[in-house]
């Protein structure tokens, strides 16, 4: 009679089945629980502990703990259950309307693996090194007890498979930033930024989560050969809003335009009979283009480059040379400089007609004979 009373507690548990159990024993390898309404134990192996790798049995339940659980296989003498699987079954439904949302999550890190990072949500989830951050992380061993925000990236019940992404979330996050700061951003506006990229064209600069670029002709007033020759990455610096493309998130800027001009106080640097050392930038028909300052060329009209009648420049300078010219009019407002080679050669001439020491021998030659002539008769 007994044994038919057994039978048919036996049959009240079908595999599948969620049961409570209040936990009465942790062992090293299982623990034992009291189940409600049952005389028969419950069995809980450690691999049915947690979707996760568990150690001891202690680190996961605790006596008198009540839990939820699922029915894996049915014994004359036990129930074998599950917590982890009793917990998967909820967290795959919860996880699936988070994911149909699009909602994100916040859990601990639990491990620390090869090619990524593990989460415990009920279910194992797995976060791939390139979807950690927005950023290359050479080492991930102290993300382990961090508290990231992610969101799901896939999920396939069936198979078992959770991919998040904390990157996603850090993405959608620069994106809103950058949003909201193309809204408030207005042309002419002068910002402070930090060098983000430098390429051959230019340099791309972040002004509040949005990054514009500045064209290499925007970087100074000078000619800049190399963008890196000027800025350099991490680098603070202001800047000046030109143009501002809202639909297709485009921002220009402008480096130089926040510096004074290489014309400002241009009197006092190259005031009238001034004397400056300049370099020959360009050669046509009327003259001579003199760069004397960085972004600051002065005219050397064809008239003032020599006292020798000049039929081309070309014919006494080349692109290139250095040279030394006299301020003969400046005019800030209009950015023009008058320069003059000539003025400069004036004393050389001169020095020359003063001493004509042939001539002044030849003379002196003449005189002496005259005296001799005077002698003689």
């Amino acid at each position: 009679m007994v044994e038919d009373m057994n039978q048919v507690e036996v049959k009240v548990f079908q595999v599948g089945d969620l049961v409570k159990g209040r936990v009465t024993k942790v062992e090293e390898k299982q623990v034992i629980v009291d189940l409600e309404g049952s005389k028969l134990d419950g069995i809980i192996p450690i691999s049915e502990l947690s979707s996760l790798h568990v150690e001891k049995a202690s680190d996961i339940v605790a006596e008198g703990q009540e839990l939820t659980l699922e029915v894996t296989k049915v014994e004359e003498e036990a129930v074998i259950l599950s917590k982890r699987k009793a917990e998967a079954g909820e967290a795959w439904k919860r996880l699936q309307e988070s994911y149909e949302r699009g909602e994100t999550i916040e859990t601990e890190i639990k491990e620390v693996v090869k090619g990524g990072l593990v989460v415990d949500l009920g279910v194992r989830g797995f976060v791939p090194a390139s979807l950690v951050e927005d950023h290359f992380v050479e080492d991930f061993s102290d993300y382990k007890g961090k508290t990231l925000t992610f969101k799901i990236v896939e999920l396939d019940i069936e198979k078992n498979r959770l991919i998040l992404s904390h990157r996603a979330v850090l993405e959608e996050e620069k994106s809103k930033m950058r949003k909201q700061s193309l809204e408030s951003i207005e042309v002419g506006q002068v910002m402070e930024g930090t060098v983000q990229r430098i390429t051959d064209f230019g340099a791309f600069v972040d002004i509040g989560g949005v990054d514009g670029l500045v064209h290499v002709s925007q970087l100074a007033y000078e000619h800049v050969e190399k963008p890196s020759d000027v800025v350099e990455v991490g680098q603070k610096v202001k800047v000046k809003v030109l143009s501002v493309d809202r639909d297709n998130e485009r921002i220009s800027l402008s480096i130089k335009e926040t510096q004074p001009g290489p014309w400002a106080n241009i009197s006092e640097k190259a005031p009238k009979g001034y004397v400056l050392t300049g370099t020959v930038k360009r050669l046509v028909s009327y003259g001579a283009f003199v760069e004397v300052f960085p972004g600051v060329e002065g005219l050397v009209h064809i008239s003032q480059i020599s006292h020798k009648h000049v039929a081309t420049p070309h014919e006494v300078l080349k692109e290139g040379q250095t040279i030394q010219v006299k301020v003969l009019d400046v005019n800030e407002q209009d950015q023009r400089l008058s320069l003059s080679i000539k003025e400069l050669l004036e004393k050389e001439d001169e020095v020359k007609d003063y001493e004509l020491p042939e001539e002044s021998k030849g003379f002196q030659l003449g005189e002496m004979i005259g005296d001799k002539l005077k002698d003689l008769k």
